[in-house]
């Protein structure tokens, strides 16, 4: 793709930063994607000392100054750049914590140009930015310590008028403040939109950052999720897309309609599986020349560079695992009973075999080691031409992988595994899943479409979670995948296989893709955003200072607020009939608040251990007032199915501009 400087003026467009006592410079360059434009900020220029070049070389190198830099430079750099380049956005989206200073940027020049107190800016600018995590554990989110944050940030606050340990609290949890300045709780603090990347990522999520909305339910934490997908064409083999063509028609105009692919039923058996054995036997044609140029290369054995054609067969079941080798995606899983392994990969009449490939994170030291064990794994005896490891792991290979392998094997520690895409990319090309239920299978597994390895375990040590996943990998393959592949009613086609094939391709295809993805996130969190923006900017931002100075007085006035004196007006108190409902009444002392600012319910639920399990809303009525601050709510709760059932009734801030429910981080509980 060609890429080229951002000119100015017959210069190159150059943007500057802040970084301590000095200005550090970025060069912009472009480059066109399709039909987006990219652009890239560069330091390595010039301008800058030899130390501020070195901002943008390296991604993952560094220590953690070095991270602060460049993370000044990419979301407060992000900013001027967009600015510099002419382009005004209303909506800003953030993947992960890296960027999220260009929250704070955005609220400055809110600040300086537009002449708002700090938390009128923070209303306009958190109601059109959109959040995305990705990294379901704590360790995974960048953090920086206090006096750190002061020495790059302390002139900052005073731009923003507020002070330092206001600006830093916005990186806390503010359960406990000797906790350091987190990127990823900024975000949140600092985006009315958010959202983890896929259903149980969603779960995780709202348990992982519950502390930012301290008090809230788990479930009302304000983080929703948007699964992610692929680019379909990119992934799909020339030879499937045309077969495709052949019997469904113009497949790239529909992707996302699931009646559309059920016509995958009309693709003949014989064809289907011809059209996947030619990429199988690619695939391994393929594996073979990777091995044999690296043994060449590392001055191998003439007889170990002849032996290279032994290596994989494509009338054999082949398993594929490919990703970046994180500890938690525990690449070495297959290997706990290498006697057991051993056994199916040498069957003499049902044989089994695997190709391994994925980097490690450059600082992760486990990771690389798992590499190693696996590599190792495959040189030993008796698993030598079964199992490959192949180097250089990159997007060519990704690509040979998943259009080749008959069934792909996907194994994290539950629930780590945010997303994940590979196993989406096998299923256009006929591939099957055998995967932990987590990240996305956990919700595209419908029982006839791959296997799901062990149960759902939700505690437990990670070593009995292995045993158990580990046993379970096994007898999936023994018991079910193995005899099921090599079934051929006819003699000649694995009838059985190709019917799961159909099964994946069908219910996979139409909604993991991006078309979906990013439908999604526009109809649901762009949109919103982009609204919300166009209505705080109104009339000079009046109603964000409207709301600022609302939220002001709420938090102030919040203590006043208690509930007592609640009363069920059934005569049997204890025995609800289904159908029926139960009357509640609850005095609450709203004091100084208006009582049209505040939203009072029943939570209602099964009881469970003191606790509400599965709860649920109903919202009580005004139906009277003492005169002293004191009113009277009023409503019914539905008992809508049998069970013991318990009940709370609590006080929430209302305003038509809140954009979450728990905005202020303020409940009232009986």
């Amino acid at each position: 793709m060609p890429i080229r400087e951002v000119q100015r003026d017959g210069a190159g467009l150059l943007i500057s930063v802040r970084i301590l006592d000095r200005e550090v410079f970025a060069k912009v360059w472009q480059l066109p994607v399709g039909r987006i434009d990219l652009f890239l900020l560069d330091t390595d220029i010039p301008e800058n000392n030899a130390e501020d070049r070195l901002i943008t070389a390296e991604l993952y190198g560094g220590d953690q100054e070095m991270r602060m830099r460049q993370e000044i430079v990419l979301g407060i750099g992000g900013v001027k750049a967009l600015k510099a380049l002419g382009i005004d956005p209303e909506v800003f989206h953030m993947n992960e914590g890296h960027s999220a200073f260009l929250a704070m940027e955005r609220i400055r020049r809110k600040v300086v140009e537009k002449k708002l107190e700090f938390y009128s800016a923070l209303q306009i600018v958190a109601s059109a930015n959109i959040f995305t995590t990705h990294t379901p554990v704590p360790a995974g989110n960048d953090s920086f310590p206090r006096e750190m944050m002061r020495k790059y940030f302390g002139d900052f606050a005073k731009e923003l008028g507020i002070p330092f340990d206001e600006l830093f609290s916005f990186g806390q949890t503010r359960v406990d403040r000797s906790d350091p300045f987190s990127m990823t709780i900024l975000a949140l603090r600092m985006s009315r939109h958010s959202n983890g990347v896929s259903k149980l990522h969603g779960e995780v999520s709202r348990s992982l950052w519950k502390d930012v909305w301290n008090g809230v339910p788990v479930h009302e934490v304000p983080i929703t999720s948007v699964t992610n997908g692929i680019h379909t064409k990119t992934w799909t083999a020339p030879e499937f897309s045309a077969l495709y063509r052949k019997y469904l028609g113009e497949w790239e105009e529909r992707i996302t309609e699931p009646d559309f692919w059920r016509r995958v039923i009309d693709i003949p058996d014989s064809e289907l599986w011809e059209t996947h054995q030619q990429l199988k036997h690619r695939l391994v044609e393929f594996v073979r020349e990777r091995v044999r140029i690296r043994r060449e290369r590392i001055g191998d054995s003439p007889e170990a560079i002849r032996n290279v054609n032994r290596i994989l067969d494509p009338e054999v079941l082949t398993i594929g695992f490919a990703r970046r080798f994180a500890t938690y995606k525990r690449g070495a899983l297959l290997f706990s009973d290498k006697e057991r392994l051993k056994r199916l990969l040498n069957d003499t009449t049902r044989p089994v075999q695997f190709i391994f490939a994925g980097k490690a994170h450059p600082r992760d030291e486990g990771g690389r080691a798992l590499i190693q064990e696996v590599y190792r794994f495959s040189r030993e005896a008796g698993f030598e031409n079964r199992v490959v490891f192949l180097e250089d792991y990159d997007s060519y290979i990704a690509r040979r992988l998943v259009q080749g392998v008959d069934l792909w094997l996907n194994n994290p520690l539950r629930p780590m595994e945010a997303s994940g895409t590979s196993g989406m990319k096998c299923a256009p090309n006929g591939g099957i899943n055998l995967s932990v239920l987590d990240g996305w299978w956990h919700e595209g597994f419908n029982g006839n479409n791959g296997w799901a390895i062990a149960a759902e375990i939700s505690d437990g040590a990670v070593e009995f979670q292995s045993a158990v996943d580990a046993n379970s990998l096994y007898q999936l393959l023994e018991n079910q995948i193995i005899p099921l592949y090599y079934a051929k009613p006819d003699g000649k086609l694995p009838l059985a296989w190709l019917q799961l094939m159909r099964e994946s391709i069908r219910s996979v295809t139409p909604v993991f893709n991006t078309h979906r993805m990013v439908k999604e996130y526009t109809e649901r969190l762009y949109i919103p955003a982009a609204r919300s923006h166009e209505n705080f900017a109104q009339n000079g931002c009046e109603p964000a200072t409207q709301l600022s100075q609302w939220k002001a007085r709420m938090r102030k006035d919040w203590p006043q607020v208690r509930i007592h004196d609640v009363q069920v007006g059934n005569k049997d108190r204890q025995n609800i009939l289904v159908g029926e409902s139960l009357q509640v009444s609850a005095h609450v002392y709203l004091g100084d608040v208006d009582p049209n600012h505040v939203r009072v319910e029943a939570y209602h639920g099964e009881a469970d251990n003191g606790g509400i399990k599965n709860p649920s809303v109903s919202v009580l009525n005004a139906s009277g007032r003492n005169g002293d601050g004191s009113y009277l709510y009023q409503g019914l709760v539905p008992a809508s199915d049998s069970g013991a059932y318990g009940f709370s009734v609590r006080v929430v801030p209302t305003h038509p501009h809140l954009m979450q429910s728990h905005e202020l981080r303020l409940i009232a509980w009986s």
